[in-house]
């Protein structure tokens, strides 16, 4: 893929740092969104390394910085990657399976300045729980490691991927949820990409459950009104417009690997022949502001029709480049999931299939506990 020129119109500061410190996990979920090739211990860059990224991100203008992974407990320094982001400023957020996390650790955390924990929580009760993990006993380690959490006061959050498998415990989750002291829920439905894209067959529920899925989360932010807020995240399958992938590319937020590349968004590597520099090699504005590969499809100029002239291409940029790329083999098609898209009876046909028989293929290798 040629590299275009850079947009003429000004690049917005980025809001958000996705930090991915770590793709070693001791889950196996079947709706990974890791790459099928995880990078190892021996790849991720050191402390110093992501101090520095933390500088160079508040410098930028970034104001919030989610630590996650894989796990980020597996790395022994994560209080101190904490208390640096902290340090620079950043409102500083863990996205953690808990398992890892005792008592002393939670301390050593707050003490370094965390702001707030989301906790995956994969179901409401603890068999489909621990199945859905492939951990035994990870569903009730979540629930004491919630406790903790709010027994200090830390702002929680509860992040459920939802599939074929527990679609149907989504109320029950809310109310999960709500009895672990959260303050926030959020009910995503499994993103295609990684993992969840090679068990896609098996994980992909039917359009019926989707359509009661819809009526259940109206209903439950009525009923739940002042417990807790829900943020619900719809099934790309299965709508009709596109989500603004992570707000436009290359407009709001950036996510850093293990190894130090620089993506616009989490799937970008499967997209061939994009050039991703690292902060091992360039500063993290630098990449932000001049990378071919954050300037591939910024704003609106690298647009084919239908999206070029349609009056939502500043509203949802043309949807997913990886999905567009995953399901019609060009990334610069329109994303086939909007039903403006030549190519969206792809996703009518996939949404209409019959489950798999076989079992989901686990994410690669994990950690110990």
């Amino acid at each position: 893929m040629n590299a275009p020129t850079r947009p003429q119109e000004a690049i917005p500061a980025p809001l958000a740092l996705l930090a991915e410190v770590t793709h070693r996990c001791p889950l196996a979920c079947a709706y990974c969104s890791n790459p099928l090739d995880l990078d190892r211990r021996s790849d991720e860059m050191d402390t110093a390394a992501w101090l520095r990224v933390f500088e160079e991100a508040a410098a930028l203008g970034v104001l919030h910085v989610h630590l996650s992974g894989g796990e980020p407990a597996a790395r022994k320094d994560l209080a101190e990657l904490v208390a640096g982001g902290a340090r620079a400023g950043l409102y500083t957020n863990l996205i953690t399976s808990g398992i890892g996390l005792d008592e002393r650790r939670l301390d050593e955390l707050v003490h370094a300045g965390l702001d707030h924990i989301q906790l995956s929580v994969q179901a409401a009760e603890e068999e489909a729980g621990d199945r859905f993990s492939g951990l035994s006993g990870s569903h009730r380690r979540k629930r004491d490691f919630a406790a903790l959490v709010t027994a200090r006061g830390l702002p929680l959050t509860i992040n459920a991927v939802i599939h074929r498998g527990n679609i149907g415990q989504v109320e029950a989750l809310v109310h999960e949820a709500i009895a672990l002291g959260a303050r926030r829920v959020e009910i995503a439905h499994a993103q295609y990409y990684g993992w969840a894209l090679k068990n896609r067959d098996a994980l992909l529920p039917s359009r019926e459950a989707v359509t009661g899925m819809r009526a259940t989360m109206a209903r439950l932010r009525t009923e739940t009104a002042g417990a807790i807020v829900i943020d619900y995240v719809p099934p790309d399958y299965f709508a009709r417009y596109p989500k603004p992938c992570v707000h436009g590319w290359g407009r709001q937020s950036l996510n850093v690997t293990p190894r130090g590349k620089v993506l616009p968004c989490h799937a970008a590597e499967t997209i061939p022949d994009l050039e991703f520099w690292t902060v091992r090699e360039h500063a993290l504005a630098e990449i932000w502001e001049s990378s071919p590969t954050f300037n591939a499809f910024r704003g609106t100029g690298w647009m084919r029709e239908p999206c070029a002239s349609c009056a939502r291409r500043e509203v949802d940029f043309g949807g997913c480049r990886c999905q567009a790329l995953m399901l019609t083999g060009d990334a610069r098609n329109a994303d086939p999931v909007c039903t403006l898209s030549p190519h969206h009876a792809l996703v009518e046909k996939m949404a209409g299939a019959e489950p798999a028989a076989r079992p989901p293929t686990r994410r690669g290798y994990a950690a110990p506990a």
